[in-house]
């Protein structure tokens, strides 16, 4: 399990350790705020097709899916 702090996730690298449709590194585009403006998702963009996907940021912590940085 990565220690995340969701603050900082804006602009980081990602690597899926599944990649589909060749969908493989990905980039935090934008980070998702509620009205206490604590982080709650993010926006991932793959970076070969500019796809992208809305998950919960905790779902960057499970290392069995995703590596922090382009590997």
């Amino acid at each position: 399990m990565h220690q995340i702090n969701p603050n900082k996730l804006l602009l980081s690298k990602w690597t899926s350790t599944s990649p589909q449709q060749k969908e493989k590194h990905f980039i935090v585009s934008q980070l998702i705020r509620d009205e206490e403006n604590i982080v709650i998702e993010c926006i991932l963009e793959a970076v070969i097709n500019k796809h992208q996907y809305q998950l919960p940021w905790q779902a960057l912590t499970s290392t069995e899916n995703w590596l922090q940085g382009w590997k």
